[in-house]
């Protein structure tokens, strides 16, 4: 449903624009322009070789300090693009450093009234900024979008109002360019959930689709979107869709009915390969939940055999407990209403047995899945072509390269699938635990991918793991990495580094 109608000349344009560039891009020796590289893919220009060992004191070309913030290097020629965030005057940082020595160039600020709602982990910095070789577009929640030229002009800006998230979280989300629109996916917004598609020279609006019926919405979305031929894809909980890029017209859909949708989806040979997570249909999710005749030993005090508020008021669980470095207790009386259905102010057998049952039902419809692009209207059925719903990835998005399909899951276990026939061929452990919040990209047949407690693993592709190297950078590390030029460019909680041999 789009919000507006435009001109049949700016239609026109926009479809010559689209047909003109969606595959023209292809990685490039000095260019990282988005989240990931090109089209999000996570996959280095074929003949770069940067270094499979480094740290502080090994490899390392130069070291800058940062403004705090989790987005990730975007790099055109000698230009790297970045932000931060800081709390005292609430400002909002947008940085041009030059690449060959680390220097800044250029750096705005930008200050708001408030920022928007974010977990302990997350920042209002977090969405990685993208460029087309002349402009740079930046994206905060709590602002909107921004566009300099690489002189750091200010060209225009798109303010946004603050949004409401879902579960205050944060919304992860980065801008990327086809053509001459910036697609901005704004589907985590309570109070506006829509695709957006901005004219790239002015920050005038080419196309808006809002979600129909809206109502009620508690829908979720922080994945980057990604093109395909003449179509944007986004995953959000309730499903992955394409787009038209001329009007924004929903084309296609593909029902996942989760509830993370965070990881971005990866496109290669017309298969979309995406990771649907759900924190709370998750095994070690689900095992914090006793059955009925367990949870009344433990805390039916009256012995009548159902449950109410107070009694109940000191079971707790972890919001995320495969992660418990970072993860938060909440009580279940706090959702008490949740469970009791009847709302009879007590939790029976029944009650009890569907929430375990809806909770692993969640679990049935997670997992990593390989979807076949092409069709109208719903294809779940006619195009799904494989699927893995064990040990999956939460955050880190999932990587192809070689005809294989990497993901790892928080704890560091890394799993590798031939991409054609969805086989596993091996599930293992990178000895680096902790949770990933960075994702995996690739260069000269390596695969790179960084631990929040700040461990860059180096593993050879293919069908056995091979790990190469143990990078400690001593610091957390929660953005995702970028090669160009031979290099490796890397933000940690504190710092930028720029490795090389």
């Amino acid at each position: 449903m789009k919000a507006a109608n435009y001109t049949i000349q700016t239609l026109i344009m926009a479809g010559m624009l689209v047909n003109l560039s969606v595959f023209s891009q292809k990685a490039d020796p000095i260019t990282w322009p988005d989240f990931r590289g090109v089209n999000c893919s996570g996959i280095a220009s074929p003949d770069q070789d940067p270094p499979t060992a480094f740290g502080p004191n090994k490899n390392i070309l130069w070291k800058i300090t940062l403004p705090e913030g989790h987005s990730s290097p975007s790099i055109w020629g000698d230009r790297i693009f970045i932000s931060g965030y800081m709390e005292e005057g609430k400002l909002l940082k947008m940085l041009c450093i030059n690449r060959k020595n680390g220097k800044t160039i250029w750096e705005e600020n930008i200050p708001v009234e408030a920022f928007e709602k974010f977990n302990a982990v997350s920042n209002p910095a977090t969405a990685t900024p993208t460029t087309d070789g002349e402009r740079v577009y930046f994206y905060f929640c709590s602002f909107g979008m921004i566009c300099y030229d690489f002189d750091g002009k200010l060209q225009w800006k798109f303010p946004m109002s603050l949004p409401k998230s879902y579960n205050d979280n944060g919304i992860g989300t980065s801008p990327v360019i086809t053509g001459d629109m910036v697609i901005l996916n704004c589907f985590g917004y309570m109070n506006d959930p829509c695709l957006l598609a901005i004219n790239k020279y002015d920050g005038k609006i080419f196309w808006k689709y809002s979600l129909p019926n809206k109502e009620g919405y508690r829908g979720n979305s922080s994945a980057t979107p990604v093109i395909y031929k003449d179509q944007v894809i986004i995953y959000r909980s309730a499903d992955v869709a394409g787009y038209n890029l001329k009007t924004g017209d929903l084309i296609w859909r593909f029902g996942i009915g989760g509830t993370d949708a965070i990881g971005t989806p990866v496109i290669q040979n017309d298969i979309l390969f995406m990771v649907a997570y759900s924190t709370q249909g998750n095994p070690d999710a689900v095992a914090q939940f006793p059955d009925y005749k367990g949870l009344t030993s433990r805390y039916d005090k009256n012995e009548d055999l159902m449950i109410d508020k107070d009694e109940i008021k000191d079971f707790q669980i972890f919001t995320y407990p495969e992660m418990p470095e970072i993860s938060t207790k909440t009580y279940i009386a706090n959702h008490f209403g949740t469970f009791d259905k009847n709302k009879n102010g007590l939790i029976d057998s029944t009650e009890w047995k569907a929430i375990i049952g809806n909770l692993a039902s969640l679990y049935t419809k997670q997992g990593l899945k390989a979807i076949k692009l092409g069709g109208q209207g719903d294809i779940s059925l006619n195009n799904y072509l494989w699927g893995n719903p064990d040990q999956i990835s939460h955050i880190s998005s999932p990587l192809y390269y070689n005809k294989h399909i990497y993901m790892v899951r928080d704890g560091g276990i890394i799993s590798c699938f031939n991409s054609e026939s969805g086989k596993l061929l091996y599930r293992g452990k990178l000895n680096s635990p902790g949770a990933y919040f960075s994702s995996p990209i690739a260069a000269n047949g390596r695969i790179y991918i960084a631990s929040r407690n700040g461990i860059v693993t180096v593993f050879d592709s293919g069908e056995k793991l091979n790990i190469l190297a143990q990078n400690n950078l001593g610091e957390l590390i929660t953005a995702t990495p970028a090669v160009v030029d031979n290099k490796i460019y890397l933000r940690t909680e504190k710092a930028l580094y720029a490795f090389g041999k």
